[in-house]
């Protein structure tokens, strides 16, 4: 093996270390805190009030952003209690069933263009590098599989963490939790469906690459398109228990799953929320928004030294998933929490039958196309 080649296979080992802490670790979490901040923010100039503007650094004030350093602190030193009666193992277990699937998920999500080994001051037209790295922690050629296979395990997070509280309201929290992530996996499953009979992939880095820069190019473009799109953000929503789908976790009305953790354990639960929703984002994104694609890229990968073109594409993509981050926070603030009848009502007798018709039309349509 050339020395070129053993260079090559130690960048990409150190590459995918990178990749991991950066993304999975340093990212996800890092805009995830950020978003504790932008909801009450965003909260408060909806309903005309202040918001946070404290926990200031010394003379840093910078409208309350240090808030979440604060909740972060707070988490640490509460204590820790654990209920007398509850199962010790699987109690402590909960929290980490319902953080760990978030980060994890996050493996197989693009976050830009390669990086051209070897040449990363040259100008490399899109597709023409011959030793790319990708900025993907793991191709799969599962992908969305691997993301419904993993996601899906949060669901225990819940379940456990209301029966192991020996609790029965936080039983009948997980319950609900239960049976409404699993009833709206099936709708965000024919969803994904459709989009693999348009793109012939489930590899997310490989439905970018079909797609162009302009907006005209996106998944989300055409019928069945927009039609998935619309069932998947609803189905995202539900699955990480935001409003108008908080049934499990209704703090003012309803106790949630988590009622009886305190301490870092609950902060693991609510941190988790907030990364499903930063990660499930960059997925929606990848699918039908064009990832890190954006206008004029491929002029500008062959103008440009490829490190500056691979830092121009994450910075499109990671516009793209904040934008829509802020979005599914604004929801919260704008509609009202739905009855649990309502809920199933929804995911069963609406949502499903429209994924199945549109699993179809997508299939009509294609036909008609050969």
């Amino acid at each position: 093996m050339s020395s070129f080649s053993y260079g090559h296979l130690g960048f990409t080992i150190v590459a995918a270390v990178i990749k991991i802490v950066f993304f999975m670790l340093v990212l996800g979490p890092g805009v995830a805190s950020i978003l504790t901040w932008l909801e009450r923010r965003q909260s408060a100039m909806m309903q005309d009030r202040l918001g946070p503007n404290r926990a200031n650094i010394g003379p840093v004030k910078a409208w309350g952003i240090t808030h979440f350093l604060a909740d972060a602190l707070k988490f640490l030193f509460k204590e820790d209690f654990v209920p007398p009666k509850a199962h010790k193992f699987l109690f402590a277990l909960a929290p980490i069933l319902a953080l760990a699937p978030a980060l994890i998920v996050a493996a197989i999500i693009p976050f830009g263009p390669s990086l051209c080994w070897g040449h990363l001051g040259e100008h490399v037209p899109l597709g023409a590098c011959s030793t790319p790295v990708r900025m993907q922690v793991a191709r799969l050629d599962v992908g969305i599989l691997f993301y419904f296979a993993i996601a899906s395990l949060s669901v225990y997070g819940a379940t456990l963490a209301g029966w192991a509280s020996y609790n029965k309201w936080a039983l009948m929290g997980g319950m609900r939790a239960s049976s409404q992530m699993m009833s709206y996996e099936v709708t965000m499953g024919m969803a994904v469906l459709t989009m693999f009979l348009a793109y012939g992939t489930l590899e997310p880095g490989a439905m970018v690459e079909q797609q162009g820069g302009w907006p005209w190019q996106w998944g989300i473009v055409g019928i069945p398109h927009f039609i998935s799109f619309v069932l998947f953000l609803t189905a995202a929503v539900a699955e990480t228990k935001r409003t108008p789908f908080d049934i499990p976790e209704g703090e003012p009305e309803i106790i949630g799953y988590f009622v009886e953790y305190s301490g870092l354990r609950f902060g693991m639960f609510f941190l988790g929320e907030f990364i499903e929703i930063v990660f499930s984002s960059g997925l929606m994104v990848s699918i039908f928004l064009g990832g890190w694609r954006f206008p004029y890229d491929a002029t500008l990968a062959a103008s440009i030294p490829n490190a500056l073109f691979v830092l121009i594409g994450f910075g499109a993509w990671f516009v793209k998933v904040f934008l829509f981050c802020s979005f599914q926070l604004l929801i919260r603030w704008s509609l009202p929490r739905f009855r649990p009848d309502q809920l199933m009502q929804l995911g069963w007798q609406r949502l499903l039958p429209v994924s199945i018709a549109n699993v179809l039309l997508m299939a009509g349509w294609l036909l008609i196309r050969k």
